[in-house]
């Protein structure tokens, strides 16, 4: 009987460390990324030099605004989260009275009037995309009775230390105020 029972351990020893657990597998970076959506889910997400970068923890990890002052409209939309040196990362998008429209995708190169920009920090020291390095804000969804915007984005940035910062496959579904 004792022979019996330690044959059956072994057997069960055997079949359980030779299981192949998916999730000790590294997953593609694009499927991490929240599902592109337009009910204003609260969602926002981007591969940040190819890994996946969703804000989290902290204050204030996601904002998002769409306003007219003095008769000029102005988007912003932001992410934030702490990398491991617990340094705050942002990426962020917005206009500088620009008008948003549905259906429309815009040039994210610089913050001036009537433009479209991205904005990329680490530990509190900006950069913004201009000509040179620039990108692509496209608004698929935009509900000005809901209070609601979805779109993707990609752009190129400089930080401040000189690095080229790649942001791909960028999508939010975002409530805004007003």
């Amino acid at each position: 009987m004792k022979k019996t029972i330690l044959y059956l351990c072994l057997l069960c020893l055997t079949i359980v460390t030779s299981c192949n657990n998916d999730d000790d597998q590294p997953q593609d970076p694009i499927s991490q990324l929240p599902p592109a959506t337009q009910t204003g889910e609260r969602t926002f997400g981007a591969l940040l030099d190819g890994e996946p970068f969703i804000p989290r923890g902290g204050i204030n990890p996601l904002d998002c605004v769409y306003q007219s002052v003095n008769g000029e409209y102005y988007f912003g939309l932001q992410g934030n989260k702490r990398n491991d040196n617990n340094n705050l990362i942002l990426i962020g998008l917005g206009t500088n009275n620009l008008e948003i429209d549905e259906n429309i995708t815009y040039a994210l190169a610089g913050n001036v009037p009537a433009n479209a920009f991205g904005t990329y920090a680490l530990g509190g020291t900006f950069s913004e995309t201009n000509t040179i390095n620039a990108g692509q804000l496209s608004i698929t969804h935009l509900d000005l009775n809901a209070y609601t915007v979805s779109g993707t984005f990609w752009f190129d940035i400089i930080d401040q230390n000189g690095n080229l910062r790649q942001i791909r496959e960028g999508r939010f579904d975002m409530p805004f105020t007003n």
